[in-house]
């Protein structure tokens, strides 16, 4: 894993501090390539071919097509035999090699023939092009921005935004919309992003420079065409060989391995898969807790023993708020999953003995297994009920019952459930993914806020509705999850806090010839009745102990509603008080209404308060 950056004029010394800028994502070697219209610098992090012939920028036989990459290409071995019969000559073992030359075989549709995760740039010199790209389901992230250089237009680009803020001619301005959306959704979705005037490249996305224009193109999207498909027996065969071949594909690496074990369904699955090909030693790392409503720990050890892994437990019940703070740094803007920051800690730890770990993520979106996925259907009987009764009776007593201590338990499932019931239907069943109403926005935002943005609050969702192309329900929600939420939510923190440490962390179950087949298949395969990841727990039948295949998901996550009304609560209080952006957009009184319900236990309002100390921290460490 890497760190990429440069930009469509020369400047070594800016990419060298850019670059410098990226450290943490690639400490083993660095790399620059400046000449007349372009400035590429690299970090990396060795992986595949350790020596100094991996080293980046890369380039073609004559120097004329130049490369800065980031992630891994799982089938470039294939491509390497196919490229080197038509005539190319290699001159390392690298992976990111083949993007050269298979560009210069195929352009830019080179890009289909790529299987992996990557974000990369390539300049072809002969026709003044710079070429961006990033993988098909975003795991690897890529930054740009337009600008003019000399009166003339111009794009920087970078892994990281803090690399493209040592770029000076770069305003550092708030993106009000991005700020809305975030503390709603608790990330700020793509192309957005909490700085006005740097844009996310979305998944699937390519861009080409030429001219001093810049054209984006969608390379690749989820399909959900109906079709034949085989029988469930049939496909859950296929199931099998597909997440066989995903791990087994993503263990090419010169360097040691190990893989997070919750204990959930994903990665037990993972370590099992990996346990098939790796006869020696396997080292498995998991989080827990004390208060075991948030903890996963038991059911790691009944997998890390069936295994016979080496199974380290980080045990976290505390927090350190420079952890917080430090995490928001790495992750550039606020991004408020509440299980950021032990990902942060464990990944540390990790990285003491293994430089790659494979995680369970994306099949949580491929097979359904969020509980907003059940919410959905559980939507079905309430909004039966008059809406008159809906919202002016059963909201209001639901919303008076006491929160529960523990992470989930049926109060807090309950108020959670009504809560998203009664927001707009266009949120589909990502309204119990959202986390701000019209009664708090009148509650919290000035007026000058609530002038500079749209406040519509689904108006993305819509879009991606239309996109889904899928017959039924469930898969309609899955495409929701898979390329809007997942991206820059789930990917985003995987990727910031595992490169914090120099560590790359894999996800095979989002392979994306694995998820297309899965897009194939039914929803209600996925979603059974009110049993999640339905085809996937058949599919691991035999393969992993009965206690976890037929067990419910629970996650890890800070348990941040008790960290906030204890170890937190001053720091938080004094982060509030004098943070320069709440005081122009929040009316501080309605959020020490907020810290008093919360602290008093008569509301839950800890992904409030958690979002609202997120962009505290954030505006404090940017912009000031």
């Amino acid at each position: 894993m890497c760190g990429i950056c440069g930009m469509t004029w020369s400047d070594a010394a800016l990419v060298q501090r850019m670059a410098e800028r990226l450290a943490h994502r690639g400490p083993d070697q660095e790399g620059e390539y400046c000449a007349e219209g372009i400035s590429l610098g690299h970090r990396r992090l060795s992986i595949i071919d350790l020596s100094e012939k991996g080293r980046q920028p890369i380039c073609n036989e004559d120097r004329t097509v130049w490369l800065v990459a980031n992630g891994e290409i799982y089938n470039f071995q294939e491509l390497r035999r196919e490229l080197e019969q038509q005539g190319h000559r290699f001159t390392s073992q690298s992976d990111s090699e083949v993007i050269v030359h298979a560009y210069e075989e195929y352009g830019p549709e080179a890009v289909d023939r790529l299987r992996g995760m990557f974000a990369f740039a390539l300049y072809d010199s002969t026709k003044r092009r710079l070429l961006l790209v990033r993988d098909r389901m975003g795991i690897k992230p890529l930054y740009y921005a337009e600008c003019r250089v000399d009166g003339e237009p111009a794009l920087i680009f970078a892994s990281e935004i803090k690399a493209m803020l040592e770029y000076r001619g770069l305003e550092r301005r708030v993106n009000a919309q991005a700020l809305y959306d975030y503390l709603g959704f608790e990330f700020v979705p793509a192309p957005q992003t909490m700085f006005a005037g740097i844009r996310k490249l979305p998944a699937g996305h390519l861009a080409l420079f030429e001219h001093g224009q810049l054209a984006l193109r969608q390379y690749w999207d989820l399909s959900f065409a109906p079709g034949k498909h085989p029988s469930f027996p049939e496909s859950v065969e296929r199931l099998r060989e597909q997440l066989d071949f995903a791990v087994k594909s993503h263990l090419v690496a010169d360097v040691p391995l190990g893989v997070f074990l919750s204990g959930g369904l994903d990665s037990s699955c993972i370590v099992a898969l990996m346990r098939r090909h790796i006869g020696g030693p396997l080292k498995t790392f998991t989080i827990g807790y004390k208060d075991a409503t948030f903890s996963e720990l038991d059911y790691a050890a009944i997998v890390a023993r069936e295994f016979g892994t080496e199974h380290q437990v980080l045990y976290l019940d505390s927090l350190n708020a420079d952890y917080v703070e430090q995490t928001l740094y790495h992750l550039d803007e606020p991004m408020t999953d509440l299980s950021t920051v032990p990902l942060y800690l464990l990944c540390k730890q990790a990285r003491e003995q293994v430089t790659v770990c494979l995680s369970g993520e994306g099949a949580d979106e491929s097979f359904a297994g969020y509980d907003r996925f059940k919410a959905s259907r559980l939507n079905r009987c309430f909004s039966l009920l008059p809406a008159a009764l809906r919202h002016r009776l059963v909201g209001p007593l639901v919303e008076r019952l006491p929160d529960q201590p523990q992470k989930k338990g049926a109060i807090n499932m309950l108020k959670r459930f009504v809560e998203g019931a009664l927001l707009p239907e266009d949120g589909g069943h990502l309204r119990w993914q959202y986390f701000l109403n019209k009664h708090l926005e009148r509650r919290l935002f000035q007026d000058s806020f609530r002038t500079a943005i749209n406040g519509d609050p689904f108006w993305q969702l819509r879009e991606y509705a239309r996109k889904a192309g899928a017959a039924d329900a469930v898969n309609r929600e899955i495409y929701l999850d898979l390329r809007f939420m997942m991206t820059d939510s789930v990917l985003m923190k995987v990727d910031r806090m595992s490169m914090a440490s120099s560590l790359e962390i894999r996800v095979p179950l989002l392979d994306h010839v694995l998820v297309s087949f899965l897009a194939s298949l039914p929803g209600d395969w996925k979603l059974h009745r009110m049993t999640t990841k339905y085809i996937f727990r058949a599919a691991l039948e035999g393969l992993l102990p009965d206690k976890i295949v037929h067990r419910g998901k629970q996650g890890y996550s800070l348990p941040v509603k008790h960290l906030l009304r204890g170890q937190l609560r001053d720091y938080m209080v004094e982060r509030l008080h004098s943070s320069a952006i709440l005081r122009e957009y929040m009316h501080m009184d309605a959020i020490d209404t907020l810290i008093e319900e919360h602290t008093a236990m008569r509301q839950n309002h800890n992904h409030t308060l958690w979002a609202l100390l997120n962009v505290a921290i954030w505006h404090d460490r940017f912009f000031n």
